[in-house]
């Protein structure tokens, strides 16, 4: 696919994200960022992972009940007729079958979403077009330089009630590696698909050569992309990355759902991927608790529950009380417990059934 954009991608996320900012049409969140270093937690091995506070998201929910003037019904659809503010383009040029919108509370620079023009569920099987449009923005980023080295971008895709999604309209999002490196101690830290894909494959029983981190605290299964794949070619590679979530979530329960190639998911799971590789983690949980004192968390909203999207694929995490970053950068062995709570223990992948 080709976006058919009249600027390069990343320059016009970028000047539509700082004109959107200055006119107050998405407000910014500012986080303190430091990297949690586990070489003390075998489960954890090489991986880095970035911790980030945002104390904006700790503000307590207004308990006082809805007005009888309020509108009945669900929720507006922010997708459906997206405000020009946030607006970037539509794709491709001729008959778009997708936007591209800023987020509105944004906590990275220049983070951005991917949404079906028409009305498609968060949780259906995605379609070729879905994955063609996605993959076309992260080539046309990666084709940018800024003079000294190759833009990148991280996207990801939410799932199901246990994913960390927010809302029913299909759509994946976009971060830029760059942005979420600037800060903090992060100098060391690369995204956590970076580290798997790094890893030997593993055969499995579908005759894929899947990498992951056999020791990690969550499930994952990651498949190499080619260069300048098809719609048909990034479908297919989902699809055996999807049957091999559904797998470890379900096992041989999941045996009638893995032949579906479209209609509902069977399970919640995040999705991430880059120019070169495809990853992939069924969820069991959307969130974690952790212990923290509720003396100095009494002002915060739901203090020690920590709620993980599909960024947890890029090696990173918010929190919103201070109590939690506190335990958590201190303390590697909490933020393992916290991973394998949200997801499944890593499988034999010689052993996985995909029937």
């Amino acid at each position: 696919m080709q976006l058919g954009l009249s600027e390069q991608l990343s320059a016009l996320v970028a000047r539509r994200f700082v004109a959107a900012k200055d006119a107050g049409h998405l407000l910014f969140s500012q986080t303190q960022l430091t990297t949690v270093s586990a070489s003390g937690v075998p489960l954890f091995g090489c991986v880095k992972f970035q911790l980030r506070y945002c104390p904006a998201l700790a503000k307590k929910p207004n308990a006082n009940p809805k007005s009888d003037k309020a509108p009945p019904g669900p929720k507006p659809d922010p997708f459906e007729n997206p405000s020009s503010d946030l607006l970037i383009a539509q794709i491709p040029r001729e008959n778009p079958s997708h936007f591209l919108v800023l987020n509105k509370f944004p906590v990275i620079p220049n983070h951005f979403i991917l949404a079906t023009t028409s009305w498609k569920s968060q949780t259906d099987i995605l379609e070729k077009d879905d994955l063609e449009a996605a993959y076309a923005c992260v080539k046309e980023w990666g084709s940018q330089t800024d003079g000294t080295e190759t833009k990148r971008l991280f996207a990801f895709f939410n799932s199901g009630d246990e994913s960390g999604a927010s809302q029913p309209h299909r759509h994946l999002q976009f971060l830029p590696v760059e942005a979420m490196a600037q800060g903090g101690d992060s100098g060391s830290w690369q995204p956590l698909i970076d580290v798997v894909s790094s890893q030997p494959s593993s055969p499995s029983s579908s005759g894929s050569e899947v990498r992951c981190l056999s020791h990690f605290p969550f499930a994952h299964f990651s498949l190499p992309l080619p260069s300048s794949p098809s719609a048909d070619t990034l479908h297919a590679i989902y699809l055996s990355l999807y049957r091999t979530a559904l797998a470890t979530a379900k096992g041989k329960s999941g045996g009638h759902d893995a032949q579906a190639s479209s209609g509902p998911a069977a399970i919640s799971y995040n999705l991430a991927m880059t120019e070169s590789v495809m990853m992939i983690c069924p969820r069991r949980n959307e969130s974690s608790r952790i212990p923290v004192d509720p003396a100095v968390s009494q002002d915060i909203a739901e203090a020690g529950i920590v709620a993980l999207n599909g960024t947890v694929l890029g090696g990173t995490l918010m929190v919103k009380a201070e109590a939690e970053w506190d335990l958590l950068r201190r303390n590697p062995e909490a933020l393992a417990n916290v991973l394998s709570e949200i997801g499944y223990p890593q499988p034999d992948l010689r052993e996985l059934s995909l029937l």
